[in-house]
């Protein structure tokens, strides 16, 4: 079966691993090929691989000590004809995608003979669309889930192949929840194609529901929120767009934190009440009281919360979140 495989962010890379793993094996597997995003200007202005076309660089050299060619690497702007030429001239039996962010049309999955599947981190039918990690935590579901499913035309709505359950314990967050993911996708995949029918597949069940992309300013903190919501947000937003707030002109992005259940305060949401030298620092929300561990201002290092308070003295007692 020869395997084209489109992904772009880090918890594809598994997948991609397990792929070129089954092929050095002899598993029946054969990677075609690899389609991912353009290198795009990132650090710097110095123009940086996709995770996954730099993952695929470096499998290279342990496919080489196998006898196996490098991986065939392709990064089109846009799914035209070009790109099309390109992918049948790569002879694929089928797409797997997972995370490549882009949509695939008819005319492109027509160049596949036995289809066409993608990888999703949720329980379809809820939360299709990009962002199914973070909205699972903003929303405190106690699971998640790994679903592949046969790729149709209307996004995430194909049927599924297989799924695994994930139990949430509160914790997690965007950025360990998408690698603990990532990891369970790639031994999900490697089970489905060691013995794949596309005859196999289910309908979805139940009401659909939808996430969509996440914009830089949503991780403001609404002070005025609840702890636990606050909470919730901090986990979503890292490793993006972070959570914030100001301090007069300064920003001040807050990276770790947890909610208390403590007695009622009466001062405004936002303020910083002390330090629980323990918890670390306090602060009123709008219903509970929110303990911070670790903060960063824009443009500096990230400290814990006893390393930051030594740095900014006077900072008990002001109001986050106030405007200038």
């Amino acid at each position: 079966m020869r395997v084209l495989f489109a992904g772009s962010p880090a918890i594809a890379v598994p997948s991609l691993r397990v792929l070129s793993a089954m092929e050095t094996e002899g598993r029946g597997v054969t990677l075609a090929g690899i389609l991912t995003n353009p290198d795009r200007a990132r650090r710097h202005g110095h123009s940086e691989p996709t995770d996954i076309s730099a993952a695929a660089a470096a499998f290279d050299t342990a496919r080489g000590e196998s006898g196996l060619s490098p991986i065939p690497q392709l990064k089109p702007e846009t799914l035209d004809q070009a790109a099309r030429e390109s992918v049948a001239a790569l002879a694929p039996d089928i797409l797997v995608s997972f995370a490549y962010g882009r949509i695939f049309g008819p005319r492109f999955l027509s160049l596949f003979p036995s289809g066409a599947i993608n990888i999703h981190p949720s329980l379809l039918p809820k939360y299709r669309g990009a962002t199914p990690i973070p909205a699972a935590i903003l929303a405190g579901e106690k699971e998640t889930g790994i679903c592949i499913q046969k790729l149709a035309l209307e996004m995430d709505a194909g049927d599924i192949l297989v799924s695994e359950r994930l139990e949430l314990s509160g914790r997690e967050t965007t950025a360990s929840l998408s690698e603990t993911a990532g990891e369970k996708a790639a031994l999900l995949l490697r089970q489905l194609l060691a013995d794949f029918s596309p005859a196999a597949a289910r309908p979805q069940e139940g009401e659909p529901s939808y996430c969509r992309q996440i914009k830089k300013e949503e991780g403001i903190i609404d002070w005025a929120k609840s702890a636990a919501r606050i909470d919730a947000q901090i986990r979503a937003y890292t490793p993006w767009p972070l959570s914030f707030t100001n301090l007069g002109p300064d920003t001040l992005f807050v990276l770790e934190a947890r909610p208390l259940a403590l007695p009622a305060e009466t001062s405004p949401p936002g303020t910083v009440l002390g330090t629980d030298r323990e918890k670390g620092i306090l602060i009123q929300t709008g219903d509970g009281i929110l303990a911070v561990s670790r903060l960063q201002w824009q443009a500096k290092k990230a400290l814990d919360w006893k390393s930051f308070c030594n740095g900014a003295r006077g900072f008990i007692g002001v109001r986050l979140g106030d405007g200038e």
